[in-house]
């Protein structure tokens, strides 16, 4: 037996054993390494890793274990975790190394290897893994070295972005250029067979030109269609059928079918089709990437995020949009706001709700002094703190889209019934072109792999399934710059399904900024007055804004700050309690007496040192078209009004909805819930408009929930869209674009599918090449993504 046939596989990673055998378990290892995988994978229970790439599996492990002390360091943990509260933290990470399914099923599986991991979740696309852990059971620079052992080892490198930029696409070019110069030499040699030259004095070169051809075609095969033929394989090793799977199965036909003809003598083979056919399938890969580059929309939302704060400058505040903060500024953050960005609490108390962050939905108290990390909620009285990282906009509509504010797939959305299509799509065209295959064996033998490879090749459904991402995309990036931030791909669709609008009242339909403020009761006092607007500057209600702007006065320190949804507000100011809100929120001593004329107005009574000092009477302005988009909605949507005021609002709100219109008064956060829920019982498809401060469950039960931001955009993760307040008159426009978008797609999947059908319709009769084939595939796709995105502008709204 010789050295060659002795060399033995590792049963972890696949390489050989040149090293040395150790042998555990009646396998074979090439290293300490890859047997501590298989012992910690064995003893864990999780040993079926195997079974799902049974070829090779895992990543070799043949580390080092470079010092990883730095990991230790306060400063060089801050740049990695994502978020820390006590023992609970959670960090990104980069993997280069992950690369199917068999690595998924691995890493989300991290809380069986290791008791300190809370959870683990894998990003495939950006080959990333977001780990939840506990630090006083394992630290991040153990996690890290697990990783490594497991043969993930990750990219600590920040700057990843810019490193690999362009990667992807040198690579791809270098594969043009390879399947390019082969294409074009071995066109060249075949000019004999071209010419039909038949002088034996040429016979000898005519063998040797196929024999260069063979040779010229070797690495087309193994490295310019490798991609095709890997991503092939990955598929049908964990039982899925993908495109790549048809055109693997094309380009390896063809290359056996030359290559046995030339070994053979029998022929000169089809290597210029081959060649031709790997050369045009990379050009239209490479022209797909570069024209949806040209279309494609930022799927991290970068610049739809509309949260605006309140910045301190010159001892002035102003109103400052997200992509505006700088490392340094001092912002002042008011109940309910989200924090933007990493920061240090340098003035009050804060309250922070991580739910946003880890699901979690206790709330952590943090002093003067404290590190907030981005994306939490101030819950509570104002407070100020220093930003000290900068402002990461995909981060937080990273959170916005996490699946702890994720309704469940519906399998019956429109995208869904797309994901099927293609999925059975490959099965269809293999069949066929085995059917075809054996009918031109039969019928002419010299066309049957000609016919076989076109059919192949020339059905696609990249169109069926990219139309729905890039009419989304477009869409979304269009409704942006109008001023309404949709969350996703699945809010348009389950907004074009929808057949009932809710409206909100208070800071919905109504201005957040008011023309009448009037306040009746016991004169008050200017340190009462003080004390007022004080605490309402802690809210963003629109009344207590309404109250704030009306008040004169400084703004004092206010301690134990409370808002109670639906009710109103609560502090002590000066030592004095404050009551700020509806009558619920007042003691039983207190009832409500309104002044003649003071039906049109909402109520705020005040409450001061154990006394009722009386109320303000706000009149809140209907926005400027308001009445014509309810009646243009009411055409194809039933229209429903909740208001948390009383029923004195009802006889402005008839004039606007109608008479015979169901509206609903001094209705709690809970009643608003309740609504939706009996709305949907009665299989209707709710759309809910609100400022998400006092509607937050209401605005997550139905089906779409459309929080309205007025200037100081108050943030909802419970919302599925934002719509600018001054935008709202256009929300019926909005709806029939989105409605004419999806109508747009199924367009599109028509165009797709006749495109499949008449293709395939010459390629079964052997009226298309390969090369035709190659050429016509890519170009269908992209056909229907630049259709789809031009009409999905060309029906945009218009504002």
């Amino acid at each position: 037996m010789d050295k060659a046939e002795q060399i033995k596989s590792c049963f972890h990673c696949g390489e050989d054993c040149n090293d040395g055998i150790i042998l555990h378990d009646d396998h074979d290892f090439c290293c300490q390494g890859c047997k501590t995988v298989y012992t910690l994978l064995n003893d864990t229970g999780l040993i079926s890793y195997y079974e799902i790439d049974k070829d090779s599996p895992g990543s070799t492990i043949k580390s080092n274990h470079t010092n990883k002390d730095f990991l230790d360091l306060e400063e060089v943990k801050r740049q990695f975790i994502d978020f820390t509260e006590g023992s609970r933290n959670k960090v990104t990470l980069y993997l280069p190394s992950i690369h199917c399914a068999a690595c998924i099923w691995l890493l989300e599986k991290m809380e069986q290897l290791n008791p300190g991991v809370y959870r683990s979740e894998v990003n495939f696309l950006r080959k990333e893994v977001t780990i939840h852990f506990n630090s006083d059971v394992v630290s991040l620079k153990e996690l890290v070295i697990l990783l490594e052992d497991l043969g993930y080892p990750a990219d600590l490198q920040r700057d990843r972005t810019k490193r690999e930029g362009g990667k992807e696409s040198k690579k791809l070019l270098l594969k043009l250029g390879v399947a390019g110069f082969a294409f074009g030499n071995i066109m060249l040699f075949s000019f004999p067979e071209y010419l039909s030259l038949d002088d034996a004095s040429l016979d000898s070169f005519k063998v040797l030109f196929n024999y260069l051809n063979l040779g010229l075609a070797i690495p087309v095969l193994l490295y310019s269609s490798v991609d095709f033929i890997k991503s092939a394989w990955k598929s049908l090793k964990v039982r899925f059928l993908t495109i790549d799977v048809p055109i693997a199965l094309g380009i390896i036909t063809l290359f056996g079918r030359s290559a046995f003809d030339i070994l053979s003598g029998s022929g000169p083979g089809y290597f210029d089709s081959f060649a031709g056919l790997v050369f045009f399938l990379l050009v239209g890969k490479w022209y797909q990437s570069r024209t949806y580059e040209a279309l494609a929309f930022d799927r991290d939302f970068k610049s739809y995020f509309p949260i605006a704060v309140n910045r301190i400058k010159d001892d002035k505040e102003e109103v400052c949009m997200l992509e505006n903060i700088e490392q340094g500024d001092r912002l002042r953050l008011l109940n309910n706001q989200v924090i933007p960005a990493d920061a240090i609490l340098i003035k009050g108390i804060a309250s922070v709700d991580y739910s946003f962050v880890n699901g979690e939905s206790d709330l952590v108290e943090k002093r003067e002094g404290d590190y907030l990390y981005a994306g939490g909620r101030q819950t509570g009285g104002a407070i100020e703190v220093e930003v000290i990282k900068e402002v990461s906009q995909s981060y937080l509509t990273g959170l916005w889209n996490q699946s702890t504010f994720s309704e469940q797939a519906d399998e019956k959305r429109f995208s869904a019934l797309i994901d099927r299509v293609s999925r059975y799509f490959s099965i269809g065209i293999l069949s066929i072109a085995l059917l075809t295959l054996a009918f031109w064996l039969w019928a002419d033998p010299t066309e049957a792999f000609d016919a076989f490879t076109a059919v192949l090749i020339i059905a696609c459904p990249c169109a069926l399934a990219l139309s729905m991402p890039f009419a989304s995309g477009n869409v979304s990036r269009i409704l942006g710059k109008l001023g309404f931030f949709v969350k996703n791909a699945s809010t348009l669709e389950r907004m074009a399904n929808t057949d009932t609008v809710v409206f909100d009242k208070t800071g919905t339909l109504t201005k957040a900024h008011t023309t009448s403020v009037r306040f009746e009761g016991k004169t008050l006092s200017q340190a009462q007055v003080e004390m007022i607007k004080s605490v309402v500057s802690n809210s963003t209600h629109p009344l207590s804004v309404a109250i704030r702007d009306h008040l004169a006065g400084p703004i004092k320190m206010v301690d134990q700050f409370e808002e109670a949804a639906g009710k109103g507000v609560k502090a002590i100011v000066d030592d004095k309690k404050v009551l700020l809100g509806a009558l619920s929120l007042m003691p039983d001593s207190v009832t409500q007496k309104l002044p003649e004329g003071a039906f049109n107005e909402s109520v705020v009574h005040a409450w001061i040192d154990d006394a009722h000092q009386g109320y303000f009477l706000i009149e809140k302005e209907i926005r400027k078209g308001i009445p014509a988009l309810v009646r243009e909605l009411q055409v194809n949507a039933e229209t429903y009004l909740l208001s948390g005021d009383h029923e004195g609002e009802r006889e402005r709100m008839e004039e606007i909805f109608g008479k015979n219109a169901t509206m609903r008064f001094k209705q709690s956060p809970m009643d608003k819930l309740d609504f939706i829920r009996g709305l949907q019982s009665n299989n209707h498809q709710v759309i809910m408009l609100g400022d998400g401060l006092n509607d937050a469950g209401a605005l997550k039960q139905a089906e779409v929930g459309i929080a309205v931001a007025d200037d100081v955009f108050s943030f909802s993760p419970a919302c599925d869209a934002i719509l600018q307040a001054d935008r709202l008159a256009q929300l019926a426009d909005f709806l029939r674009y989105i409605k004419r978008s999806i109508n747009i797609v199924k367009m599109s999947i028509v165009i797709s599918l006749l495109y499949n059908v008449v293709g395939l319709f010459f390629a079964v009769q052997g009226l298309l090449t390969p090369i035709v084939a190659a050429i016509l595939m890519p170009l269908s796709s992209v056909t229907v993504v630049a259709f789809v995105s031009f009409l999905t502008s060309v029906i945009r709204p218009r504002g």
